[in-house]
Formats: C-alpha cells, structure tokens, sequence
C-alpha cells in the first residue's frame, strides 16, 4: 500500500492550540519546580502543574500514536476528526478520558490509560491493528526513557531537587502506564493488539467486557494484596533506569499536597 509522503504528513499533523497549551503549562510549572524551595507552596502547585499537564500531554502521544499509525496506513478519518491535532478535546468524552485518569493521579498516584480514538477498521488492511495498538504505549515507553535519561544524565538533587523529584514521578507515571496499556484486558492496548490471535467465538464472546476491563482494573489495583505487587513490579523497573525510587516517591508526595 501507498504510505503519505512527507510533506503532506507535515500538512496533516498541526498540534492545536490547546495542546500547546497544556505544554505551555507544563513548562510553567516545571519553571515552579525549578526555582522552588522544598517544603513551600511554589514546590507544590510547581510540581502539581508539572506531573498533571505533563501526563495529559503523554496522553495526547499516545492517542496521535494510534491515530497516526492509523492514518499512514490509510483511515484518512482520524484526520477529520482532529485526532492528528493532539487536542485532548477531540478524543471521545474528554472528562472520562482526560478528567478520570488526572483524578486517580491526584487521588492515588496511579497512571491509568486515558484517552480514545474511533478507528475505521474497515479501511485499514490486515496486520494493521496490532501495530496500531501498540503505537500507544510505544509513546508511552518512550516518553519514559526520554525522561528517565534525562533525569539519569542531568539530575542532581542538591540543587533544584523539587523540580528533578517532580519529573521523577512523571517518569514513574509513564512506566506505570505502558505497563497498564499492555496488559491483555479486553478494553486496553494490549488486549487490542491480541486480539486478531483469537477466535472469532472468543472475540465475540469478550466483546462485552470491552468497556469494563479497565474498571476491573482499577478495582484490581484497590485490592491490598495486589496493589503491593503491582507497584513493586512498577518500582522495580523504574529502577533499572539508575533513577531512585525515593525520587519518584517524593514528586508523588510533592504533588499531592493536601494529604
């Protein structure tokens, strides 16, 4: 098949100005961070505006993963409808999608997949869907190196530490977040990209859970038991990046201010 050559791949994708945003804030409260002394107000608001715009803008990637992964192999929809934009707002019922998953950040410091797209399925060819699926913890994934190596290469908590603990908890978030999106759940990525592997009848037959499989999950993760071995899995690959666990464990504090 034709893939879209480059400049009008650079005419279809103009990231909206509401993402920029999101950025734009993003960076304002790295800035925040930056400049903040531990144990203050700056700190905290500094770190809440860093790891909260700074999620729903890892959101926004991994959503265009799947609708540019998409588009180059020939849904021209996902165009239409805005999804090449990065606009939170143009994902299907932006507060479950972008409201729920800031919520459980807030409230409990877990990453959860956010975001949807509606893909013509029907325009794409075969072998299409799993790399589509998978797109979106690819930016999930690297989102976490990017921040991890920097953090790794720059990060010295002697000076600055509000804002390299802050990031710290991002990474931590998005490491969490692939890890989540390729669990087989149907509902998820990783079911997604299972899926053609499966039976017609098995396909059927789980198609009904596909809107309950990530409040299963969350219900999962409340659970005592489980929600220990789930973040020591998560703060053990967090490790291996060299990055301490502390770090991530104070930016959760930081950003959480009102507990």
């Amino acid at each position: 098949m034709t893939f879209p050559d480059a400049s009008t791949r650079r005419a279809a994708v103009r990231p909206s100005p509401v993402f920029l945003g999101v950025v734009a804030i993003a960076v304002a409260g790295g800035v925040l961070a930056w400049q903040a002394e531990p144990r203050s107000t700056p700190a905290n608001v500094g770190v809440f505006l860093l790891v909260v715009a700074g999620w729903v803008v890892t959101v926004c990637l991994h959503e265009f993963g799947h609708a540019y992964t998409a588009w180059r192999y020939g849904d021209d929809e996902v165009a239409a409808r805005g999804y090449l934009t990065l606009n939170p707002l143009k994902y299907s019922h932006p507060l479950l999608s972008i409201g729920l998953p800031v919520l459980f950040i807030a409230i409990g410091g877990i990453g959860l997949p956010g975001g949807a797209v509606y893909l013509r399925t029907d325009l794409l060819p075969a072998g299409a869907a799993r790399r589509i699926a998978l797109a979106g913890p690819a930016a999930n994934a690297v989102s976490a190196v990017v921040l991890l190596a920097v953090i790794r290469l720059f990060a010295d908590v002697g000076t600055h530490p509000v804002f390299w603990y802050g990031l710290s908890f991002l990474a931590f978030l998005q490491v969490m977040a692939t890890v989540l999106n390729l669990i087989p759940v149907p509902g998820l990525d990783g079911y997604t990209a299972l899926e053609p592997s499966l039976s017609p009848r098995t396909r059927r037959s789980l198609d009904q859970f596909k809107g309950l499989g990530l409040l299963f999950l969350v219900a999962l993760l409340f659970v005592p038991a489980i929600n220990v071995v789930f973040f020591d899995a998560i703060y053990g690959l967090f490790g291996l990046s060299g990055v301490p666990a502390e770090w991530a464990q104070y930016g959760n504090y930081l950003m959480r201010f009102w507990l």
